[in-house]
């Protein structure tokens, strides 16, 4: 399938990089059709919208950053997108790349669950003060010895 991308201009993508938002992203609700492609640097990929070019999201999965990264998302939640095992889930966090220099920052606080079976995704919002919006990418990689 062809997809129109904000990042890359046309590009082909396997159709099992299709995912589907039931109930879409927080704030952009409307929008429930994404592919997930890799981005130049790993291990961020895009999360594009096939139905608006203007909008894509650079994620990256959370535990490969923030080693403590945990969250406890209720089976009630998870069935809305047809999860019946943990093994069945992978978890991306949503980055924030600001245009004024300011830190590059990962939103732990409302991490996007994906049910790798048929692909159905979810956003939740996990209740622990822990974990905020804006957790600064670039001092977590330092921490954990991440960086070149």
């Amino acid at each position: 399938m062809q997809v129109e991308t904000k990042a890359k201009g046309l590009i082909t993508v396997d159709e099992k990089q299709r995912l589907s938002f039931p109930e879409g992203l927080f704030g952009f609700e409307q929008f429930t059709d994404y592919v997930l492609f890799e981005s130049e640097y790993e291990p961020f990929l895009w999360l594009q919208s096939t139905e608006k070019k203007a909008l894509a999201f650079l994620v990256v999965d959370p535990f490969l950053i923030c080693g403590d990264y945990e969250l406890d998302v209720d089976d009630k939640v998870l069935s809305r997108i047809d999860v019946s095992s943990p093994a069945d889930v992978f978890v991306l966090a949503i980055l924030t790349v600001p245009a004024e220099g300011n830190p590059v920052t990962m939103n732990l606080q409302g991490p996007i669950i994906v049910n790798k079976q048929n692909n159905k995704c979810l956003q939740v919002v996990i209740s622990d003060p822990k974990w905020g919006t804006k957790h600064d990418l670039l001092a977590e990689m330092k921490k954990r010895g991440n960086l070149c």
